[in-house]
């Protein structure tokens, strides 16, 4: 299959496209900056409170005339430009594929080496969200703004915490059984010439020791030692580090210990500049970082915990081992509620986390309508990401039967080569919904070959569903369309038959914002649809129930400039405790309850609307390989530039092989 690289297939037609548009574009951002001049948010409302000259409202008595006869004036022209711009819809392609030609541009591209299918098995980490960006006007009805400013950070954001190199701590204690109580931890490159000493005060610790220069996965059998219980390392993981921690009942490192560790820190010297980029600070009033903000890589100190410094091997500095020069800090979390272990039926990791994961090889966002955001946003996530497929949709009355305004809001990144994408749309939206070409995003990739030059490829599938309360009905019949879409596209792009495999399946994951949840009573339809017994959700329990450790992804608009939860680090405190996901998050709609969120004690059902999904499946795949979910995570990174919480899941192909 061809993948489109431009919007339309001739250099004509994207001209007089550019050209109808330019005449079109001068109403629509008169009419934007209009109407979101009388929505204010939160944030401004609590601005404005302190200014005993109501400078704003002066502002906006006298722009109001004059943006109204400027949009007045450029009617006659945007009218012109719509009557070129809709007919010429109809041989739009439905998506835009960009590939990253300078990879050295790209920060974790040029990490990736193909999987050969040998070894134990390779993990592939996969995240979802829903960011907002919609015409700045809109965005303000969720209490958001800035649209353009926050592609940028959001971008921005999500490919610093996914380029960070990942690194595996394991806590060994008798009062914590756990594999892994901060596997996978936060890492942040410090500020230059920051030579503190280490805190020695980490719970059940006593000693600490790195294993290997090259903080790989291949580490001989020392390193695989150290994964414990966790089984083979996986091959792939380029940038893991491993740090095993020995405990004692006391939970106090002894003198010695701590001098050691003192002074290999004091030992490490300066360190290196930070990667390209990271010294960027927003000037947007939602997107400013605070001291030991987590969320962004160039905050002064880490995440709240106490730090572990670890000082990785000398040699010499390429793209590829830069993160081998550079002094670390890992941000270990005490509390173990954040993880797995505390309930021990559980066979994954799952985690609050203050930053994407590291690794990330393929990111599904939804709600990037705005289309000058959208190359914002692209543009920050190619320093990680190689592929990119965005601007996906129809526009005008093509393709759907509603007439179109605004494309799909889908976006995909990948770090793996695509073969072969599609796109359906849904013909059924109602409201406010039918003016967006919502639908559904198909891709398949190709993450590695066999010996025997078989392909290995996966598929990951994003959607957004009708948003509008109470369309049960409709929602129900997307998923049906989507179960039949899924089928149809990995029929059409199979190249293999089952005597002779030209290609090997290792996973399907589908994600995306299915805006019902798996406690309210009202989404009973959705909860039991035939969708669930093909495709399994890690954070279901089953119809009307989730897992203990599962919390909701829809934030609660009104609170998110609180100063308790504005930053990424500051969510995540909240969020680990039930009194705060009571505050901030939108919990399952009921009868018994009333609407308001803020200060309500009562008792509630689940832990949140949980309306992201991650969900895969183990049907289609290649017979002799086995997919398990590794770890999953909810994501505080974008606190304050979006009212959802992103998602992550780590899946692990394990092909039976032992290593070479």
């Amino acid at each position: 299959m061809v993948l489109y690289t431009s919007p339309f297939p001739n250099s004509f037609l994207s001209v007089l496209h550019s050209f109808s548009w330019g005449l079109i574009f001068p109403c629509y951002w008169l009419a934007d900056r209009l109407v979101g001049s009388f929505v204010p948010t939160t944030y401004e409302k609590r601005q404005r409170a302190d200014d005993p000259c109501y400078f704003h409202a002066l502002c906006i008595i006298i722009t109001t005339p004059i943006y109204l006869a400027l949009l007045v004036a450029s009617l006659p022209f945007a009218l012109i430009g719509f009557l070129l711009w809709s007919p010429l819809q109809s041989a739009r392609r439905p998506y835009i594929y960009s590939r990253l030609k300078d990879k050295n541009h790209a920060n974790g591209a040029t990490l990736l080496t193909e999987w050969k299918a040998a070894g134990a098995g390779k993990s592939f980490c996969f995240g979802s969200a829903n960011v907002c960006l919609l015409p700045d006007s809109l965005a303000r009805f969720n209490n958001v703004f800035n649209t353009q400013a926050r592609a940028k950070e959001i971008g921005r954001r999500i490919r610093n915490g996914a380029s960070r190199p990942q690194i595996k701590i394991y806590i060994d204690s008798p009062t914590n059984t756990s594999i892994s109580a901060a596997s996978f931890s936060s890492l942040v490159s410090p500020q230059a010439g920051d030579n503190r000493a280490v805190n020695a005060g980490i719970k059940r610790t006593t000693s600490m020791e790195y294993k290997g220069d090259n903080c790989g996965s291949n580490n001989g059998e020392e390193s695989r030692e150290d994964k414990g219980g966790s089984g083979e390392p996986h091959e792939g993981e380029e940038n893991s580090c491993i740090v095993r921690i020995n405990g004692e009942e006391n939970g106090h490192m002894s003198d010695t210990e701590t001098d050691t560790v003192n002074g290999q820190a004091r030992a490490s010297g300066p360190a290196e500049p930070s990667l390209e980029g990271d010294a960027e600070i927003s000037k947007t009033p939602n997107h400013k970082q605070k001291e030991g903000d987590s969320g962004s890589l160039d905050s002064c100190s880490a995440s709240r915990e106490s730090l572990v410094k670890v000082r990785v091997g000398d040699g010499t500095v390429d793209q590829s081992t830069v993160n081998n020069k550079l002094l670390y800090k890992a941000s270990i979390m005490k509390k173990t509620s954040v993880r797995k272990k505390k309930h021990t039926d559980e066979t994954f990791d799952h985690e609050i986390s203050a930053f994407f994961p590291a690794n990330l090889d393929f990111l599904c966002l939804q709600e990037v309508f705005d289309k000058r955001a959208a190359e914002k946003l692209k543009e920050q996530l190619h320093h990680y990401f190689e592929y990119i497929v965005y601007d996906v949709g129809v526009y005008s009355c093509h393709g759907c039967c509603s007439f179109k305004f605004v494309n799909s809001g889908l976006l995909f990144a990948s770090r793996y080569p695509v073969m072969d994408a599609a796109y359906h749309c849904y013909p059924n939206g109602r409201g406010m919904d039918s003016l967006a070409s919502k639908g559904a995003l198909f891709l398949k990739v190709q993450v590695g070959s066999t010996p025997q030059d078989q392909r290995i490829v996966g598929y990951i599938s994003c959607t957004h569903l009708q948003a509008i309360a109470g369309d049960t009905t409709v929602r129900c019949e997307q998923l049906d369309m989507l179960q039949d879409w899924l089928s149809e596209f990995r029929k059409s792009t199979s190249s293999s038959s089952t005597a002779n495999p030209e290609e090997l399946v290792a996973f399907d994951v589908l994600c995306g914002d299915l805006n019902f949840d798996n406690c309210s009573s009202e989404d009973k339809l959705e909860q039991q649809h035939s969708l669930f017994t093909h495709y399994k959700d890690p954070c279901r329990a089953g119809p009307g129930e989730d897992k203990p450790w599962a919390i909701g992804t829809l934030l609660d608009p009104e609170g998110l400039y609180d100063e308790e939860v504005c930053t990424p680090d500051n969510l995540q405190k909240v969020l680990e405790s039930e009194e705060g996901r009571k505050g901030y998050l939108v919990y399952p709609t009921s009868k018994n309850h009333s609407s308001s969120q803020k200060g309500r004690k009562a008792s509630l059902k689940g832990n949140g609307r949980r309306i992201d999904y991650m969900l895969y499946t183990e049907e289609g795949l290649y017979l002799e390989w086995k997919v398990e979910v590794e770890e999953f995570s909810f994501i505080t990174q974008l606190a304050g530039l979006t009212d959802h919480l992103p998602v992550a899941m780590r899946l692990v192909v394990s092909t039976g092989e032992d290593d070479p």
